[in-house]
């Protein structure tokens, strides 16, 4: 039986190239990018580029003002915050409810043993299932409007966790442990600690990310992991 395949659309295929160099940090924060030099790196016509362009503006990881060039977002440390609470905010209530019917997602499931199984600290291979393991838990809920306003942090999002990886601000392991007790807090009805321990693992990772884009770390910064000692 043959392999179903994905087609894409040209400004799509631009995009998602772009996204991948911005992700790896090859794209830094703050570089130009212009319709004609896009152009002609991807050998794609003016008006494919600046589709592109407009797809990575509306995404928030590029920046654009009127009659101005397309520059990589510059990620500051009060942008890392606003970022990681807007998404802790969809992303506590959410737990609570699922914990409410003690709905264990399988997809969550599956994207905490993958994170498991990586050979490599590479970033973006740890990224991929991190951030499929919390989207999972969003859309768990069968919420339609709720997965969309997620799915409108989710570049900005991974923006963050690339550069918590590519900064080696997190150890794997531990990603991976507090997601495993994510999902048996919820499996045990136990909505408020899970909240409360997700509030705790982004804290860390976004107060660690602030003091690494310049400004001062929050005290969730050095909180130890609740699962020591387990």
């Amino acid at each position: 039986m043959a392999s179903r395949i994905s087609a894409v659309s040209i400004v799509e295929a631009v995009a998602s190239d772009l996204r991948v160099r911005i992700f790896s940090g090859e794209l830094v924060s703050s570089q130009a990018l212009t319709e004609t030099d896009i152009a002609s790196s991807y050998e794609v016509a003016r008006p494919t580029a600046k589709a592109a362009i407009e797809k990575l503006v509306a995404e928030g990881l590029l920046v654009r003002g009127v009659h101005k060039t397309a520059r990589v977002a510059d990620l500051g440390p009060e942008s890392v915050r606003d970022i990681y609470l807007a998404r802790a905010y969809l992303e506590s209530e959410v737990l609570r409810r699922l914990a409410a019917g003690r709905t264990v997602p399988a997809a969550a499931v599956q994207a905490n043993r993958d994170i498991a199984a990586l050979k490599t600290g590479a970033p973006l291979d740890v990224v991929e299932p991190d951030m499929r393991f919390h989207t999972s838990l969003i859309d768990a809920l069968g919420n339609e409007r709720i997965s969309k306003m997620y799915s409108s942090l989710v570049a900005e999002v991974r923006l963050c966790m690339s550069r918590v990886q590519s900064l080696h601000l997190l150890d794997t392991a531990l990603i991976q442990a507090e997601h495993q007790k994510l999902l048996e807090l919820i499996e045990a009805g136990q909505g408020e600690d899970a909240a409360r321990l997700l509030d705790q693992h982004l804290g860390r990772a976004r107060e660690r990310l602030v003091a690494a884009m310049g400004g001062e770390a929050g005290p969730e910064a050095e909180l130890p992991s609740s699962l020591v000692g387990e």
